[in-house]
């Protein structure tokens, strides 16, 4: 990680620690270096964002730093991160923007970028866009004249997104009661178009962004909402979306929880079936739950763990051309469809599921069962100090002692926050509370805190 870009991107405050300025040194220095690497044609960038307030300051800002530096800037305007990936692989775009901080509250906001096979941009070119916003880098010269670069509106390319989510479903969803909450974000409108063209009841919750109601109460970090409307509702499934669209959590018939753990589960069985799982792994990360393993087990399928981030699970996939992973979160990767994680299509996938093997999605995860887990979050001052403090080393080393093979502890830094989050997996929900508690209060008193 950079000292801006984290796992998902350049996230902050908006106009605290992550400013409209910052925004168009980032368009001023991607717009010359893509036309600088290549020097016979105009650099194309497309670019996306989220329904926060803040996201058209800094589209705008983007915008202005592009075309300063002579990109032409192809603007999809509210939409999902995977769209903007779609759109930069399938055309000929040297690279894609989306202006979002997933799940976070609507103050936050983000940059994430994309290279034109619509993947997380690689260090190399992060690291250069981080020493032109330190000035270690000579300022980059301004195009003129005719040279100088212009916007276009490309809802096209929006629209040409949701085409292609509609072709991968295998069967019509006619006469299913679908609920879908798009967490007032980026699925808004995309979600409902797809499901409502397939032919589903589309029962929609959670749609009426205003630029401040984002993630706040509702979508994936906030899935008692969409359970509660299931239920009530006599709907056959739920899924619900985070900010950007990027993770779905799903909710059964019954109003049970069904996550990116189950939702790997259950897929990677369905492809296992199929002669379809390559290498017969699934991509997980250590952050995944226990249960999952135990289930995984029992179906014969093996799996691989990386570091918390839906991009060292891609790395993985790529590397080793698995085409199942994810995160517990909801990021779930099918690989041969797209290049990052998609709520949209892995809705559309479990849809499948579901519909090829006429079950319902409580049928299909029922095998698997969950750990109780307690995952608590620390602010702290330094989280490089935290992990190397050898006293608190010491303390999860014999906490990992005392669970055993029943259990674990996971200690580590967020990629995104100067967040420790402590984790503890175990047989009883008590024990989990009790080490959690215990690792913290030591944190505490070492007056890491904040």
């Amino acid at each position: 990680m950079g000292k801006y870009f984290g796992t998902d991107g350049f996230r902050g405050e908006a106009n605290v620690n992550l400013t409209a300025d910052h925004a168009y040194r980032i368009g001023r220095f991607l717009g010359w270096h893509y036309r600088h690497e290549d020097g016979t044609e105009r650099c194309k960038v497309v670019i996306g964002k989220d329904t926060r307030r803040s996201s058209y300051m800094f589209e705008y800002a983007l915008a202005g730093g592009l075309t300063a530096s002579g990109a032409d800037v192809y603007l999809l305007h509210v939409t999902t991160t995977p769209s903007v990936s779609y759109v930069a692989r399938t055309e000929d775009f040297d690279c894609g923007i989306m202006i979002s901080a997933s799940h976070n509250p609507y103050y936050d906001n983000g940059i994430k970028l994309l290279n034109s096979n619509g993947e997380k941009m690689d260090e190399e070119t992060i690291r250069k866009v981080e020493d032109y916003l330190d000035g270690k880098v000579e300022e980059v010269p301004y195009a003129k004249g005719e040279d100088i670069g212009c916007t276009v509106d490309y809802a096209a390319g929006r629209n040409r997104y949701i085409g292609y989510l509609i072709s991968l479903a295998t069967r019509s969803y006619r006469d299913k009661k679908v609920g879908l909450d798009c967490a007032n974000g980026s699925a808004w409108m995309i979600a409902k178009s797809v499901f409502d063209a397939l032919g589903a009841k589309t029962y929609v919750i959670n749609n009426r962004p205003d630029g401040l109601n984002i993630n706040k109460g509702c979508g994936s970090t906030h899935i008692e909402g969409l359970q509660k409307y299931v239920v009530e509702n006599g709907l056959d499934v739920g899924f619900a979306f985070d900010g950007d669209a990027d993770r779905c959590l799903c909710v059964d018939e019954k109003g049970n929880l069904v996550d990116g753990d189950a939702i790997i589960y259950v897929c990677g069985c369905y492809l296992k079936e199929n002669g379809e799982l390559f290498g017969n792994k699934v991509v997980t990360t250590v952050m995944s739950n226990f249960g999952l393993y135990k289930a995984l087990d029992k179906a014969g399928i093996a799996y691989e763990k990386t570091a918390v981030g839906d991009k060292y699970v891609y790395e993985n996939m790529v590397n080793n051309g698995y085409r199942l992973g994810g995160e517990q979160s909801g990021h779930i990767i099918f690989k041969k469809y797209a290049t990052t994680g998609d709520g949209i299509l892995t809705a559309i996938k479990v849809m499948e599921v579901m519909l090829e093997k006429k079950m319902t999605l409580g049928e299909l995860a029922e095998p698997f069962h969950v750990y109780p887990q307690v995952l608590k979050n620390v602010r702290v001052t330094d989280k490089a100090a935290v992990r190397q403090d050898a006293d608190i080393q010491k303390a999860v080393d014999e906490v990992a002692c005392a669970l055993g093979d029943d259990g674990r502890i996971l200690v580590r830094e967020s990629g995104t926050e100067p967040v420790i989050r402590v984790m503890v997996e175990a047989g009883d929900l008590e024990v989990c509370h009790h080490y959690v508690d215990q690792i913290i209060r030591l944190i505490e008193e070492k007056h890491y805190t904040v």
